[in-house]
């Protein structure tokens, strides 16, 4: 099953927070018919709270690091924003945060994630809490 990441799991591995193992081992679990995805929208989220906490140098290499992750970066197009957007009236989950759950509902994945915002949405996706 593929695995949609938000940014509080990947920062929790980038900063070695807790639950950062457990995404490090579902991120190496991840192949072709099993993919590890990240909306850009996650992406940015991770990469403007990496400038404001650790400076623009050191956020670079935060992302470089992201880069040579085996995760597959997902382009925000209509459909998906469309299902952000319906995530984001029903309330309880920042818009971002929208991004990732409208991806893990499109794809059936699980959204790997251990921000207690998504259990707003729990009746319509699969969450693996970390």
């Amino acid at each position: 099953m593929a695995v949609v990441l938000d940014a509080h799991a990947v920062l929790a591995l980038l900063t070695q927070e807790p639950g950062g193992h457990e995404v490090k081992e579902l991120i190496g679990r991840a192949h072709p018919g099993a993919p590890c995805l990240m909306t850009v929208v996650n992406w940015g989220e991770v990469y403007y709270k990496s400038l404001r906490k650790v400076g623009s140098a050191e956020a670079t290499q935060v992302m470089d690091r992201l880069a040579a992750m085996p995760i597959l970066l997902v382009d925000a197009d209509l459909p998906l924003s469309r299902q952000a957007a319906v995530f984001k009236a029903t309330g309880g989950l920042s818009y971002a945060d929208c991004f990732a759950a409208a991806l893990a509902k499109r794809e059936r994945a699980e959204l790997v994630t251990g921000d207690r915002e998504f259990k707003s949405v729990e009746d319509e996706i699969r969450i693996h809490w970390i």
